[in-house]
């Protein structure tokens, strides 16, 4: 593809363009798009999702930044190709980390949305080289809020959904197992009002979500929170299920440097549903 194009026009159009690829140090081939020119900022998927999910924001800040969305492995595009490899969010953290490095880009303004966020929390723990400002929207994961509490879960309730939507999934019901776990993230009716283009993406990565349930996100702890030194955004949506609040609010309180930005009206899906408040903010972060 053109570095450079404006992507605005062909994903409305539904005809994005082809990634271009890099290979990193451990032999993957990332696949990714970019956009603009200036300070590099790399955006990180979330559950179901692929680089495809951040058009309104590559569409934007890209007048004022050099954008770059990857596809993680066993992820749209390359399911089957990367279907030999682990999943897991550690092998994520990694691939993001070395991704960064194959293109010489960091430290990197970096964006993650839901489970890309708990990949691009361990990310600015782990390698805060490569991290100059951290932007978590809605960050999954469960939360160890003290020391006494042992190791983070989801709620059983929340695990048990999960399962019978991975199950569904295996069972080739994929639009009600999708239903049944996009509604859960976001809110009742979320799925069946979802754009065409949503719904694309989802069914196109599908396959992971009984891989991610396999492979828990570990929690979010105080400890891990505190090796957290740059300049960090908290974003939710107003409406966003009370787990991801909660853990905005602990992290909120556990990062040193960390401000938030609750966008009004919003639920999970914030950067879609309100990519102007979205961009402005993480604009404002990365200036």
């Amino acid at each position: 593809m053109n570095a450079r194009a404006p992507l605005t026009a062909l994903a409305l159009a539904g005809a994005w363009p082809q990634p271009s690829f890099v290979s990193t140090a451990s032999g993957t081939s990332v696949p990714y798009v970019e956009a603009g020119s200036g300070a590099p900022m790399v955006f990180v998927h979330g559950s179901l999702c692929d680089y495809r999910y951040w058009e309104p924001q590559l569409a934007s800040l890209s007048k004022d930044f050099h954008c770059l969305a990857p596809s993680l492995g066993h992820y749209w595009p390359q399911t089957s190709a990367y279907g030999r490899g682990d999943f897991s969010w550690e092998a994520h953290v990694a691939e993001i980390a070395e991704f960064i490095d194959a293109l010489g880009l960091g430290p990197v303004h970096l964006v993650g949305h839901s489970r890309g966020g708990c990949i691009a929390f361990h990310l600015a723990c782990e390698y805060p080289h490569l991290v100059s400002t951290l932007t978590l929207a809605d960050p999954g994961g469960p939360l160890q809020a003290t020391p006494q509490a042992g190791a983070g879960k989801l709620p059983p309730a929340t695990h048990a959904l999960r399962e019978k939507a991975a199950a569904l999934i295996e069972q080739g019901e994929f639009d009600t197992g999708l239903n049944l776990f996009v509604d859960s993230v976001t809110m009742p009716g979320f799925w069946s009002k979802s754009s065409q283009g949503f719904r694309r993406m989802a069914l196109d990565n599908a396959l992971t979500l009984p891989k991610q349930l396999r492979d828990p996100l570990p929690a979010y702890t105080r400890e891990a929170a505190g090796k957290i030194q740059c300049r960090t955004l908290l974003i939710d949506g107003q409406k966003s299920p009370r787990m991801f609040r909660s853990t905005v609010d602990k992290l909120q309180e556990w990062i040193v440097q960390a401000k938030r930005q609750t966008i009004a009206g919003a639920s999970h899906g914030m950067n879609i549903a309100n990519p102007g408040a979205f961009n402005r903010a993480v604009a404002e972060l990365a200036s």
